[in-house]
Formats: C-alpha cells, sequence, structure tokens
C-alpha cells in the first residue's frame, strides 16, 4: 500500500473517533414535555427591597407568575392581564398561606413597577410577592422554555412549582396576536392543584414546555457541510501548497528532525482548524447573548425567514452581481478596498513568519486570520448557523462551544490537505470540489426551504 494512503487511512480513522466521540459525549439532552422538570432557581429583590431566592421555597408549593405590565400596555392583552391578577388576588383570599411570585419582565425601564400599575389601573390589591426583571433578563431568559408558545412570548404565563422544585404545571394564558391559549387561570382551580401537590397526590406534567434541541452533533456536521464551499476549498488548497512548498525549501523554519512532512502537515492542520474554532468561539459568546425578546419577537421569524432566503438565493447568484449595476453608480473606493486586501495580506505573511518559531503557532494564526478574512466567501452556508443560534435560549459559553465545534467540523477537510503531500493533497482538494459544488446547492436549497418556514411561522402556519 502506498505511503500516501497509509496516511489517509490513519487520518481517517482518527477523524472517525473524533466523530464518533462528539456523538457520544457532546450531545445535549432534551427534556421531555411529559415528565416535570426542574425550575432554574434565581435570586431578585422584591418591591419592598427583600432579597430572596426560588431555593428558598423548598419545600412549599410555588405558584409562579410571570408576565408583562408596563406603560406603554399592550391593550390587546389588558383584559387577560388584569384579569389574571384578580384571580391571583382571589387565591390569596381564599388560602392566605399559598405563595406566589410574581416575575415582572419590563422593556421600558422608565414605566413604573408592574404592582403599582396594577393597583392603579385595576384597584387590585398584591398580597404576594412580587418583583422586576429587566434587560437582558436574567431571571425571565431562564424561563424562556416555559413562556414561549410557538414562537412568541406568553404574557402571563403560570408555573406549578411542586415541594421539591419541579415544574409540574405550565399554563399559557395568553398570546398577542393569538388570544387565549390555556385561558385565564381560575382561583378555585389553582387552589385545587397546589392543595393536591401539598397532598402529594399530583402525578406527572401538565402543559407543554418548548424544550429546545441544543445539538454539538448539529453544529459539527452543517460545520462539515460548509467546509465544500468551492471558494473556501480553493483558497485553502492554494494556502496549503504554498505553505508545504515553502517548508520543503526551508524558508519557513531551519529545523530539520522535526518530522515526516506528514506529521509536519496534520500538526498545522490541527493547528489552523483550532485557530479558526476559536474565532467562532468568540463571535458565539456574542451572538447567543442576545435578549429574550429578540428570541421570542414573532418579527424575529419573518426577518429571520427573509434574510436566510436571500442567503440561500446568494448560493446560486451572488448578491454581490445582482447589485452590480447599483454599485457601478456610486464613488468607487478603490483605496479603501486595496488598503482591506493589504491588511489581510500582511496578516497571512505575519502567520507565515511565524513558522520560523513555531509550526503550531504560525498555523494557529493563520487559522484566525484565514475565518476572519473568509466570512465574505462563505457568508451564505455560515448565517444559517447564526441565525439558528440567536434563537436557542442558551448561554454564552455554551453559545461558544456551538460554534467553536461548528469550526472544528469545517476543518474535517482541511486535516487531510494539509497532511498529505502536495499532489495528493492537490487531487484530494479537488475531489472535495466537485462534490462540494453538489453539496453546497443542496444547502442552499435547504436554506431557502428553511426561510420559509421560519416566515411563514409569522403568519401563523407554524411546523414545530
Amino acid at each position: 500500500m502506498r505511503s500516501d494512503h497509509k496516511h489517509f487511512f490513519i487520518v481517517g480513522a482518527i477523524t472517525l473517533i473524533v466523530v464518533l466521540v462528539a456523538l457520544f459525549s457532546l450531545n445535549s439532552t432534551l427534556g421531555s414535555d411529559q415528565e416535570p422538570i426542574r425550575a432554574p432557581d434565581f435570586s431578585c429583590t422584591t418591591q419592598d427591597g427583600q432579597n430572596f431566592s426560588l431555593s428558598d421555597f423548598e419545600g412549599e408549593v410555588v405558584v409562579l407568575h410571570i408576565t408583562n405590565i408596563e406603560s406603554p400596555l399592550c391593550i390587546e392583552c389588558e383584559k387577560a392581564l388584569a384579569a389574571q391578577i384578580g384571580e391571583l388576588q382571589r387565591l390569596v383570599e381564599n388560602k392566605p398561606d399559598v405563595t406566589i411570585i410574581t416575575l415582572n419582565v419590563r422593556k421600558n425601564p422608565y414605566s413604573k413597577d408592574g404592582m403599582t400599575l396594577s393597583e392603579s389601573w385595576w384597584d387590585a390589591e398584591v398580597g404576594w410577592i412580587w418583583a422586576e426583571d429587566f434587560e437582558p433578563y436574567r431571571i425571565a431568559g431562564k424561563y424562556v422554555d416555559f413562556t414561549n408558545f410557538e414562537g412568541g412570548f406568553s404574557n402571563p404565563t403560570i408555573l406549578l412549582i411542586d415541594r421539591e422544585g419541579m415544574v409540574v404545571g405550565v399554563y399559557h394564558v395568553y398570546q398577542l396576536g393569538r388570544g387565549e391559549i390555556d385561558g385565564i387561570q381560575d382561583a378555585s382551580d389553582l387552589q385545587a392543584k397546589v392543595e393536591a401537590l401539598e397532598r402529594g397526590e399530583w402525578e406527572g406534567m401538565e402543559g407543554m414546555v418548548s424544550l429546545q434541541r441544543v445539538t454539538l452533533i448539529g453544529m459539527f456536521g452543517l460545520g462539515i457541510i460548509t467546509s465544500f464551499s468551492p471558494c473556501s476549498l480553493a483558497l485553502l488548497i492554494a494556502m496549503f501548497s504554498y505553505i508545504m512548498t515553502s517548508r520543503r525549501r526551508k524558508v519557513l523554519s531551519d529545523d530539520e528532525d522535526y518530522g515526516s512532512s506528514a506529521r509536519e502537515g496534520l500538526w498545522i492542520g490541527i493547528a489552523f482548524t483550532l485557530g479558526m474554532a476559536i474565532v467562532f468561539f468568540v463571535v458565539g459568546l456574542f451572538i447567543s447573548n442576545l435578549g429574550i425578546f429578540v428570541r421570542d419577537s414573532r418579527f424575529f421569524d419573518l426577518a429571520a425567514g427573509v434574510l436566510l432566503v436571500v442567503l440561500g438565493i446568494n448560493v446560486f447568484k451572488p448578491i454581490g452581481e445582482v447589485l452590480e449595476p447599483i454599485k457601478a453608480r456610486l464613488p468607487q473606493r478603490e483605496e479603501e478596498f486595496r488598503e482591506k486586501k493589504g491588511l489581510m495580506e500582511r496578516a497571512v505573511n505575519l502567520s507565515i513568519g511565524l513558522f520560523k518559531h513555531s509550526v503550531f503557532i504560525g498555523a494557529f494564526a493563520l487559522g484566525v486570520f484565514f475565518a476572519l478574512g473568509w466570512a465574505p466567501c462563505a457568508i451564505s452556508l455560515v448565517f444559517p448557523a447564526l441565525i439558528w443560534l440567536v434563537s436557542q435560549d442558551i448561554s454564552a459559553l455554551t453559545g461558544g462551544l456551538m460554534l467553536f465545534v461548528f469550526g472544528v467540523g469545517h476543518g474535517v477537510p482541511i486535516i487531510p490537505i494539509a497532511t498529505f503531500s502536495r499532489s495528493f493533497g492537490g487531487k484530494l482538494g479537488e475531489e472535495y470540489l466537485a462534490v462540494g459544488s453538489a453539496i453546497v446547492k443542496a444547502f442552499g436549497i435547504m436554506i431557502i426551504i428553511t426561510g420559509l418556514v421560519y416566515a411563514a411561522r409569522y403568519f401563523g402556519y407554524k411546523l414545530w
């Protein structure tokens, strides 16, 4: 068996092991809407200035009321908001020892607090715990899966939490543009449910929870698919051919004992991939930290859908070509273009210069600069991942990890191209290009279909 082919099988085996590890150890869990789910703990300050945590009420049944009462008020929602406040007031009157917590989510920091407005507008007598939550919604953000109903914020939402801190009941009272869902939760019904929980006679879970499947495997696979972008692979093959040719001429390093060119290429490919993945990790930290009302806004579905359709079309017909007649009439800024091009060239040359000191560091830096400069080349393929990430309720660290895995997946074809000799790597790259052209077009169709599905959600046609 030829040496190049042996290297191919070795690297292929390593890649397979990495994928299997990802399959069995990196996949995140998905809760069931038929079983109780632990209520996320939080700490807050009441309108009276008292600090408390949800965990302080462990051993008690809690009615958690999540709502949005502020000025200006949603006129369409007012009847439902006022009625639910009235039922909670009746519940306190009928069962004085009941524990109720209202979490009022406010977008307008200049509005009066929700408790004051309720007492002023609806003559309510709030005799329970009331707290306000502001952007970036560090408390309400933990409950997006519970307040979300088919892509929109349910205002208000009632949660029943048992003595063990498990959410056993979810009731979406009302949703803007949709009307009543589960309807106003009557005080008598709530009292009966609370007492059933106190007696230990409750089983299972009531209501629906919109749990999102956040999977690292999907991001890893998406990274592999986007790596088939012809512009990306063509640039990579040219870059690595130059690097490996220079290495053989001893231009980049004087280390003659580093090992075989294949092993050196493997290290270059791994370091390059890690450099790219780090850039995606940083992007993920910022993208996933958007507010709750961006994710739960119905307008987000329409905007994301339109953007995805445009990006899908861009796969077949670059938007730049479509806009060329318009751009031709605008003042030319060739000097600015040359300056940007010069910056990227200097960045690449700087990375190559680092090879004289360390192959790993040089390749890592090259990966960082490539990720920064490569985005315009394959923006249509990367943006769907970013839009998907925005729609999820995940922490900044998890978002960073998701895009890091995306970057690692994108590096799968890079490692063999860098590992093999220039001739074999070139042939492998040509095969990738041949297959990649068809895959990218198919992916473009998928992007357009996904965009249409997202946009349809805005008009009430929901597939999930």
